[in-house]
């Protein structure tokens, strides 16, 4: 419960949420506080460009991304290190912004870049702000998702399959010119 709204009665609002979705066994509707009290809490402090405003500098607190994700069962088998390097992750913001990480770089076996859902930013909650992706790996901020709404995870296509993902429409597969619809 948001204590200013209460307090000056005007309706409650509500803490920011995001899904995570797709090629997984138990899909989940998470609040920034959820990610806060469910998983370990990493810190991280980063320095990135910004395209539009220089070099910005923040710390991040949240809980590791493959984490959130793995409590969500990924549909592939755990032992099978290249069914695992086929997935990827998709991460679509608030104001629009969208991006796309592959697994491996966030596995222990791979990359294990300690890519966070943030639940702080310079030590200001971001319950109602919405989680923030936070990649300190990169040098740029392109990769810095606010108010992340979404987390579609799945297999990359085999078979010169072109398109997947939340924007193939959940459920269609786009083969060049023609669609499947699954």
């Amino acid at each position: 419960m948001d204590p200013i709204s209460t307090q000056h009665g005007l309706p409650a609002r509500r803490s920011a949420s995001l899904a995570v979705s797709g090629d997984v066994a138990r899909p989940a509707t998470l609040t920034v506080g959820d990610l806060r009290n469910g998983w370990e809490q990493h810190r991280v402090e980063v320095v990135f460009d910004c395209a539009t405003s220089g070099p910005r500098r923040h710390r991040f607190e949240g809980p590791l991304l493959r984490e959130v994700v793995l409590d969500a069962q990924p549909l592939f088998d755990a032992r099978r290190r290249k069914e695992r390097s086929r997935f990827v992750l998709s991460v679509s913001g608030g104001d629009g912004h969208h991006t796309v990480l592959a697994w491996a770089e966030i596995d222990a076996d791979f990359g294990g870049a300690p890519v966070l859902l943030a639940t702080r930013m310079d030590d200001a909650h971001l319950d109602f702000a919405g989680s923030q992706l936070v990649v300190p790996v990169d040098q740029c901020g392109a990769r810095y998702v606010s108010a992340v709404t979404r987390v579609w995870v799945g297999a990359w296509p085999q078979g010169g399959q072109t398109g997947f993902g939340p924007s193939s429409k959940e459920g269609r597969i786009y083969h060049g010119a023609s669609t499947k619809t699954l």
